[in-house]
């Protein structure tokens, strides 16, 4: 059964642009209102509260004063530049009626695969947080471009959930959480309260999920967004977010949409989760079974002798997806090979590739101190 937060305890919430915006696509003044009289109830009740919150676009085309959403780049990020003030205002102005402050945090990928710029991200939200202020933080839209989005607010919700050690990921969206089956088309899906492991059954769930007319995340990217945050030990809720009271009553502890927990107290390192969240992935390396046996089930490292499969292109030092026989996604891990050498000695013995690179000798594929394990 879930359990209440601790107090002190940190929570960050993440709110997707289809339970935003109205049927108009614009505001909803009533529920931004609504979401920040539950984040002052439990600030008033000593829990700390950071808010990743999508919408920039949808605010800004009031503000610019256009009747539909743009196509064009530019209009986007113009909106999305009007739209950032917006939002922040509509969260200030409510929060301040409570004595509460908000800092506004605008991130891009590029921001967090450096480490340096991923330190500095920890320190400015850490610093909000400790001088009592609600972080509200989004994708800066009006400068990311396509190699550098998070292309989703999930995942930067859970890269914003490791970076400041929360307590509970809580993603708000517009469906009650994670069905056995789409639920507008079988009338036998049933909702999953409680997932303790994210297996190719649960990947299948969300791949058959039904997604909002507006945001950027369905289901599939908020269930890779739980099991990061599950690597790291945090446990999320994914939820229903306009249901009355929803964030108040998950932070309480009561059973409400999928909770999925992390199995242990042990948390991967800081530098793992970075490999695992920050990092864009070059490329894709698939393992047979005996390997991927010996990675999940004994923290092993990762040979050539049991890769099978390897796509991209790729240079050692960087990061590829880890995939199973089955093609689900095990893990992250920084490759020691790069693309072409990897070819060449997928399915090799270390011994046998000592004789043609000898500079290899010894060298696994992904050591398990750089492989962080979904």
């Amino acid at each position: 059964m879930p359990t209440p937060m601790r107090k002190r305890g940190i929570v960050v919430a993440k709110l997707g642009s289809s339970t935003l915006v109205d049927e108009r696509f614009r505001i909803d003044r009533d529920f931004v209102r609504s979401l920040c009289d539950q984040i002052a109830a439990l600030v008033r009740e000593g829990y700390r509260v950071v808010l990743v919150s999508s919408g920039a676009v949808a605010a800004g085309l009031d503000r610019l004063g256009f009747e539909r959403r743009p196509n064009d780049m530019g209009s986007l990020q113009a909106c999305a530049a009007a739209g950032q003030v917006a939002l922040a205002e509509a969260y200030g102005e409510v929060l301040a009626e409570y004595g509460i402050s908000c800092g506004q945090v605008l991130l891009t990928r590029r921001d967090v695969i450096d480490r340096d710029g991923y330190l500095n991200a920890r320190t400015t939200l850490e610093s909000l947080i400790a001088l009592g202020a609600v972080p509200i933080v989004n994708e800066n839209d009006t400068v990311s471009i396509a190699e550098f989005t998070f292309g989703d607010n999930d995942t930067l919700g859970a890269i914003v959930s490791t970076l400041v050690g929360a307590d509970l990921y809580v993603i708000l969206s517009d469906v009650d959480g994670l069905y056995s089956a789409n639920p507008s088309v079988d009338s036998n899906a049933r909702l999953i309260p409680h997932v303790a492991h994210i297996d190719g059954d649960i990947v299948a769930m969300a791949s058959g999920s039904a997604q909002g007319g507006i945001g950027t995340g369905g289901m599939s990217t908020k269930v890779r967004a739980a099991r990061a945050t599950m690597a790291a030990g945090i446990p999320t809720v994914i939820c229903r977010g306009r249901a009355p009271h929803v964030l108040e009553d998950v932070v309480h502890g009561k059973g409400i949409g999928t909770r999925f927990e992390a199995q242990g107290n042990q948390h991967e390192a800081s530098r793992k989760l970075w490999i695992g969240l920050a990092e864009i992935p070059r490329g894709s390396i698939t393992l047979d079974e005996g390997a991927r046996k010996a990675v999940v089930e004994r923290g092993a490292s990762i040979l050539p002798v049991g890769i099978v499969r390897v796509q991209g292109e790729f240079d050692v030092g960087d990061v590829v997806n880890v995939l199973g026989p089955d093609g689900v996604l095990l893990g992250r891990g920084v490759v020691r090979y790069s693309s072409d050498d990897m070819v060449r000695v997928r399915g090799l013995r270390l011994d046998v590739i000592a004789r043609f690179l000898p500079d290899k000798a010894g060298v696994p594929a992904i050591h398990r101190d750089e492989l962080l394990v979904f």
